[in-house]
């Protein structure tokens, strides 16, 4: 969907510039990135330095930066073009799909989004740069920024540690400091989904994502929440902050 956009705008002298945020790297990206055969900027980052620098707390989230390098938009929730009319049924799940896959698309499909609203904004940036009415000024890209206090600092901190520990195949110790990095940036679904990804399970660590705690076990699952249970507790239409013009 990306993808098409980019096409569709490229001529007006926009790029698109996608940034994958996974501690493995290529290995937890080449799949999708090979499936959807970009031909815009498609990059990595192990350590999650975009969410750092920008404020990025969950996906899909977009920064507009014109072309002297300004940012005119600061992080935040990006919707994807919408690929059917609204009031259209959603897609239906095939027969024998496990229960808690339902019910994480049911909830993921309860999440808010004004995808229209959202594109509408872009393309007027596109057409009009500065004078868009949707291109902030520096002061209002300051004030909409996330503050970052000790605690998001520290936070951040734990997580690249954790990161690294990952990568270096200490995965219990790894866990100790994603557990830190939630409860210091408790507002960070990026650092939740990363950590909850990254346990093994039979078919492979993002089957675990999926697959969440175990109903016969679940003291085995070493964080506190998951997915399908944490968007529950928030509400899945507090999922995404709102699009403010």
């Amino acid at each position: 969907m990306w993808q098409a956009l980019r096409d569709e705008l490229h001529p007006q002298g926009f790029e698109l510039v996608t940034v994958g945020l996974d501690t493995l790297g290529a290995a937890g990206c080449r799949t999708f990135m090979e499936a959807a055969q970009p031909t815009h900027p498609a990059l990595l980052d192990q350590y999650h330095v975009l969410a750092r620098s920008l404020g990025v707390i969950n996906i899909p989230s977009a920064v507009w930066i014109d072309e002297s390098g300004t940012i005119v938009r600061p992080a935040e929730a990006a919707p994807s073009p919408r690929q059917r009319p609204r009031d259209s049924a959603p897609p239906q799940l095939p027969p024998g799909t496990p229960e808690r896959v339902v019910g994480m698309m049911t909830e993921a499909a309860k999440i808010s989004s004004d995808s229209e609203a959202y594109h509408e904004a872009l393309r007027d940036w596109i057409n009009n740069g500065k004078d868009s009415r949707f291109a902030l000024t520096p002061e209002q890209v300051i004030a909409r920024s996330r503050p970052r206090d000790d605690n998001v600092a520290l936070g951040h901190a734990h997580f690249e540690l954790a990161s690294a520990l990952e990568l270096e195949g200490h995965h219990a110790d790894a866990i100790t400091h994603f557990r830190r990095a939630h409860e210091l940036v408790p507002d960070s679904w990026t650092f939740r989904r990363q950590a909850w990804s990254l346990e093994p399970g039979p078919e492979g660590p993002l089957a675990r994502f999926w697959q969440g705690p175990a109903a016969d076990n679940p003291e085995a699952w070493p964080y506190e929440g998951d997915w399908l249970n944490d968007i529950k507790e928030v509400g899945a239409e507090n999922y995404n902050d709102p699009f403010q013009p």
